[in-house]
């Protein structure tokens, strides 16, 4: 099994920055890709920003500029600073895993239990 574990989120004021941490763990054999996702009350989960092995990020567009998405290969750690916050950044924010478990074929998705973050004045 593969556990993920998120941490780092609050209530922040608008204008503020918070740091997203992500450490995945257990029988992994190799990670693929690193994710952030948010989802809004209401909503559905959106792709924040993710990662892949060699360092290449993607972001969405609300979030370039503001947010910057880092990786530990070697802690499998995803890290998500969020800078110049807005209301609308509120949300839940879920980490996803891309990996293989030693012993399987194929890739699958982990997710967190997901972390809240508050942006209110």
């Amino acid at each position: 099994q593969v556990h993920v574990v998120e941490s780092g989120g609050g209530l922040v004021q608008p204008g503020g920055s918070l740091r997203l941490s992500c450490a995945a763990s257990g029988n992994i054999f190799r990670i693929y890709a690193m994710a952030w996702y948010q989802q809004a009350p209401g909503k559905q989960r959106e792709l924040v920003a993710g990662i892949i092995t060699g360092g290449s990020a993607n972001y969405a567009d609300s979030v370039k500029g503001r947010f910057t998405i880092t990786r530990d290969n070697a802690k499998n750690t995803v890290y998500l600073q969020m800078n110049s916050l807005k209301p609308e950044d509120t949300a839940v924010y879920y980490c996803n895993v891309k990996a293989v478990m030693i012993a399987a074929t194929t890739w699958r998705d982990y997710w967190g239990q997901g972390t809240q973050v508050s942006v209110s004045s």
